[in-house]
C-alpha cells in the first residue's frame, strides 16, 4: 500500500480534464438559448446598479437568487452529478444560496447597493465586470473549445464571482452571510482546477481573497468609527 503522503490531488479526481470541459459543452448544447438570456440577466443588473432607485436591490437579488437555483437544478444536479458523486451537495448549497440572496435581497430587502462612485464599488462592479465578460473567455483563450464556455447566470464560476462583486456594493453592512457559499465555492473550484493543472487554477481563489480582504477591511473601518460616533453623540 503506498503512503499517504505520495498521492496528489490528481490522484482523487474522479473525471478527467476532457471529461471535465466536455461536460459543459454538452451542458452548453442541452439548455440553449438559455445563454442568451443569462447574459440578458447580467445586462439588467448592470443597467439596475446604474439606476438609484430605492428598488434596485431587490432586483439583483432576485436575479443572483434566479441564477443560483437554475446552476444548482440544471447544472450540478442533471449534469455534474454523472461524473462527480459531490454534485448533489454542491447543489443544496447552490439552493441554499438562492435562499438567502431572496430571503436577505428580496423579502427583507437588506440588499442595499452603495454609489459605483465609492473605491470599494468600483472594485465590485469591476469584478462583476470581469465575470460578466472577461471570465467566459479564459477557457477559450487558453484552447478550449467555445462550445464549452462558462458563461454567467448558468455556470458556477462566473456566477459565484459576479455575486461575489455585488456584494462589496452592498453599503449598509457586509452580508457575510451571502458572502460564505460563493468564498467556498471559490476554494472547491480552484482546488478541482489545480488538480487538473489548469493555468487558471488560481483565478477564483485569488478573487476570494480579494473580497475578503475588502471586506474585512470595511468591517474593521466601520467598527473603528462607530466609538468615534457614539462618543460624539454623547458630548
Amino acid at each position: 500500500m503506498s503512503e499517504w503522503w505520495t498521492y496528489t490531488l490528481s490522484d482523487f479526481l474522479l473525471f478527467s480534464p476532457r471529461t471535465y470541459y466536455r461536460l459543459f459543452e454538452l451542458y452548453n448544447a442541452d439548455i440553449w438559448p438559455a445563454q442568451i438570456v443569462s447574459l440578458a440577466l447580467g445586462a439588467a443588473i448592470l443597467a439596475t446598479l446604474r439606476n438609484d432607485a430605492r428598488w434596485r436591490g431587490r432586483a439583483v437579488a432576485a436575479i443572483l437568487a434566479l441564477c443560483w437555483f437554475w446552476i444548482a437544478a440544471a447544472f450540478h444536479i442533471r449534469h455534474y452529478a454523472t461524473i462527480n458523486w459531490a454534485a448533489a451537495y454542491f447543489a443544496a448549497g447552490f439552493a441554499i444560496q438562492a435562499l438567502l440572496l431572496a430571503w436577505t435581497g428580496l423579502v427583507r430587502d437588506r440588499l442595499l447597493l452603495q454609489p459605483l462612485e465609492n473605491p470599494i464599488g468600483r472594485v465590485g462592479l469591476t469584478i462583476f465586470l470581469f465575470a460578466l465578460l472577461i471570465q467566459p473567455l479564459i477557457g477559450p483563450l487558453l484552447g478550449r473549445a467555445w462550445r464549452q464556455v462558462e458563461l454567467f447566470g448558468v455556470a458556477p464560476d462566473p456566477s459565484a464571482v459576479a455575486t461575489l462583486g455585488i456584494l462589496l456594493l452592498a453599503t449598509n453592512r457586509v452580508a457575510w452571510e451571502l458572502l460564505l457559499i460563493p468564498i467556498i465555492w471559490c476554494a472547491v473550484s480552484g482546488t478541482t482546477l489545480w488538480a487538473m493543472e489548469s493555468p487558471d487554477a488560481l483565478l477564483m481563489p485569488f478573487v476570494a481573497l480579494v473580497v475578503l480582504f475588502l471586506a474585512g477591511w470595511r468591517t474593521r473601518s466601520r467598527s473603528r468609527r462607530r466609538p468615534s460616533l457614539d462618543s460624539g453623540s454623547t458630548i
